[in-house]
């Protein structure tokens, strides 16, 4: 089984490759992204002000979610390489070593839901409603996030031996149990408790075990490319440090994808709360554009980090074009939907006049990101499969820390429908510097092989 999967991520076609391996995780994150549609909309009937809790609780949520996918980028890059290195032992070290993280990253949250979650809403907002409904949501899926951690892990596992099936399965699992739940605990239906925002929660967390016990169940049941090994297993402090020198820049962008979060709800808060509630859509919407760019990407890297570990350049340099242009594609899409129809997005979330009028010239706005982006987040992907994790870092600080949150408060002088312009200026800017840093890696790292 091992050889057979080793000489389908170096030997298939490449176009075919991408396809095979690509599909499911686009399929499965679109999902996703119409899980987070269908949560938010659920939430939104409750009332406004119950979705701007849940987008204040947003970027904790998304900080959580970077710390389990941050460690699982990392497994996935070092488990492809070093099976393209033909080096197994170590592949599946690294691949147990995966278990093992996912329990420690769970006990950090644990930890985080249960002293930080008030506190946190505080920050934001008195309002003793807003600040309850926030801090229900946010310790929930804190403090129950043992199964977002193993079953990332264990998906990126087996996507980076290139099974790209079973984590589609899993994810499908999650997200439509999610969304099949939600209403269920929200609303008290067929004799469920009437929850309202922490039944959003509860929902996501007994989705998100489900989830993980499924993939428990395949990962410890089926014959893979790399075997979960806990008899004598110790930590190696080396493969720690190999899987996180890809895994932690990837938290770290993630984390300040979360303090950029933070300070534009600052920013937005200051003029309305309904800036912040229409900021929260915004993120459900995009993930409808992204999440299958994302997916795409999900196939793409343990192509790139097995053909990168077997010194196959023109693999490599067709993957990277392929992917690149098809992410293009994909985001040109939702850039004319965003354009043509941003009322009908936003009324969805049974949207206000007063929502309407902030929303629709920040969707108009936001979405000339789009296709910047594409390119930035295929380039990001080279990186961390090449294990130059540390450039998509770089990439990260620039786009959100040095350009968009300073650009944001300056512009907000001006007024809020000019705070939404810093996003495209943030990722041509962010875009340019990939640019450069893909030539430069080409030149020393891919030129060669």
């Amino acid at each position: 089984m091992q050889q057979s999967q080793e000489n389908k991520m170096g030997t298939m076609p490449v176009s075919h490759l991408i396809l095979t391996m690509s599909v499911p995780a686009i399929l499965s994150m679109t999902v996703q992204a119409l899980y987070n549609i269908v949560d938010s909309y659920f939430v939104s009937q409750i009332s406004e002000k119950a979705l701007t809790a849940v987008s204040l609780v947003f970027p904790m949520q998304s900080l959580l979610i970077g710390v389990g996918v941050g460690t699982a980028v990392g497994l996935n890059s070092l488990i492809s390489r070093r099976l393209g290195e033909k080096h197994q032992e170590e592949a599946d070290s690294a691949a147990t070593h995966g278990i093992i993280l996912g329990i420690f990253n769970w006990i950090l949250f644990f930890l985080i839901g249960l002293f930080f979650s008030r506190p946190f809403i505080q920050c934001f907002s008195s309002d003793t409603a807003l600040v309850k409904m926030g801090t229900q949501y946010m310790s929930i899926v804190c403090m129950a996030s043992l199964g977002v951690f193993i079953e990332v892990n264990i998906e990126k596992i087996l996507q980076a031996t290139g099974n790209m099936i079973y984590p589609m399965v899993f994810q499908l699992i999650g997200a439509v149990s999610n969304i099949i739940l939600d209403p269920l605990f929200i609303f008290g239906m067929i004799g469920f408790p009437k929850m309202g925002v922490a039944g959003a929660a509860v929902a996501t967390v007994i989705a998100q075990t489900l989830s993980m016990s499924v993939a428990l169940t395949v990962l410890f049941t089926k014959n893979h490319a790399v075997t979960i090994q806990f008899h004598g297993f110790r930590l190696n402090p080396r493969t720690i440090r190999n899987i996180y020198s890809v895994g932690f820049p990837s938290i770290i962008m993630q984390s300040i994808g979360s303090v950029m979060a933070v300070g534009m709800n600052a920013i937005l808060i200051a003029f309305t709360p309904t800036a912040v509630a229409v900021f929260g859509v915004y993120f459900k919407l995009q993930s409808f554009v992204f999440m299958p760019v994302f997916g795409l990407m999900q196939g793409v890297m343990p192509i790139l980090g097995y053909n990168f570990g077997a010194r196959k350049r023109s693999r490599l340099m067709k993957t990277i074009t392929i992917s690149t242009v098809t992410a293009v594609a994909i985001m040109t899409a939702g850039t004319v939907v965003f354009l043509a129809v941003p009322d009908r997005l936003l009324l969805i979330f049974n949207a206000t006049q007063n929502m309407l009028d902030i929303g629709i010239p920040a969707l108009k706005t936001i979405c000339l990101s789009f296709i910047p982006a594409a390119v930035g987040i295929s380039f990001s992907n080279v990186f961390q499969a090449i294990g130059h994790g540390f450039s998509s870092l770089l990439i990260s600080v620039l786009r959100q820390m040095v350009v968009l949150l300073p650009v944001s408060f300056f512009l907000a002088r001006f007024g809020l429908s000019y705070v939404w312009y810093a996003f495209p200026l943030a990722e041509t800017v962010s875009l340019i510097a990939s640019v450069f840093i893909f030539l430069h890696l080409y030149r020393t790292c891919m030129k060669n092989l």
